[in-house]
């Protein structure tokens, strides 16, 4: 079902590039890489103009609302994710405070931004977890082929921008200068990323 394939490829780019950013903190805290603070601030602006402000709408409107029309099962964990989706600004928040204090150089700066990212990293893991182990099954469940149309199609007019230029942000630049300093299998791993 192509809203499903849709679902699961956002929820493994999403993961992939919050492994990719904990593994540049890693090389940066080892001194084998240099910060590149506008990476680090556009990955946390992605992060909220993506997962924050468009899958998690999508979810909520076009896979938990016809869940809830058609069954009780899977109440509370909907409710669950709703709730972590409407926390999603100050999750957002915090991470962005930090990456700004990291970057400003404070005392401890690099320390509490890769403290704020591994909680929001981790926050995400346990939450699409959830989502794919719990709601998914249930969809697929209930779900007829036209509500299943339907989803796709509200999936498919808001994707992912790093497949493209969105808004006037060059989100497809942010992920290449991602990839050349993330390790394989995510990346190129070419050495410490140097933006010319």
């Amino acid at each position: 079902m192509e809203a499903l394939r849709i679902i699961q490829d956002e929820h493994q780019s999403l993961a992939a590039i919050l492994h990719a950013v904990r593994y540049m903190l890693k090389e940066i805290g080892a001194g084998r890489l240099e910060p590149d603070f506008k990476l680090l601030q556009a990955m946390v602006h992605y992060l909220d103009a993506y997962p924050e402000k468009r899958h998690h709408p999508k979810e909520d409107e076009f896979l938990f609302a016809l869940l809830k029309e058609k069954t009780d099962e899977g109440a509370a964990a909907i409710a669950h994710l709703e709730q972590e989706h409407a926390a999603g600004e100050a999750r957002i928040r915090a991470l962005d405070e930090a990456v700004k204090r990291y970057a400003a150089g404070e005392d401890e700066g690099y320390a509490r931004f890769v403290e704020a990212f591994d909680q929001f990293a981790e926050f995400y893991r346990n939450h699409m977890m959830m989502e794919e182990r719990e709601v998914l099954p249930l969809c697929r469940k209930h779900f007829t082929e036209a509500d299943w149309a339907r989803i796709a199609e509200g999936f498919r007019a808001n994707n992912d921008p790093m497949t493209g230029i969105r808004d006037g942000e060059d989100f497809k630049g942010i992920f290449s200068r991602l990839v050349a300093a993330a390790p394989p299998p995510i990346g190129l791993g070419a050495g410490p990323y140097r933006d010319d």
